[in-house]
């Protein structure tokens, strides 16, 4: 079982920046992937980043290429994105949420794969 919390949503203007975290409890932290997702009123849920349960390798939507960079701290039980340049779509709840790490890579950007998910944090971009 792993209970996930975000934090470090709020209103940012347009260029520029915000760090989320997500604290997850429980002791097997490092046995899931970790992924980061975002869901705006009436759009689906859209994948953002995932990092591998070791921190070694990331994935990333090609929309956040360059703008983000999801890291962990497995003795902290502690994941983060953080956003550059934010743009005003990239408004949106933002979630994490942890994907059983036996999966492989494969399914990182099907958030239906996902096992955990915390209960969001609003990031609003303003123009």
């Amino acid at each position: 079982q792993v209970q996930l919390v975000e934090s470090g949503g709020g209103l940012v203007q347009a260029g520029g920046s915000l760090r989320l975290s997500c604290a997850a409890s429980g002791r097997t932290f490092s046995s899931y992937d970790m992924g980061w997702f975002r869901q705006a009123p009436g759009k689906e849920r859209e994948f953002v980043a995932l990092i591998r349960w070791s921190g070694g390798r990331t994935f990333y939507a090609d929309s956040e290429k360059g703008r983000c960079t999801i890291s962990r701290d497995n003795a902290k039980n502690m994941v983060y994105l953080q956003m550059n340049s934010l743009k005003p779509e990239d408004t949106a709840a933002y979630y994490c949420a942890a994907l059983p790490r036996a999966l492989g890579s494969m399914y990182y950007s099907d958030y239906r794969r996902y096992s955990y998910w915390g209960q969001g944090t609003q990031v609003t971009v303003s123009s």
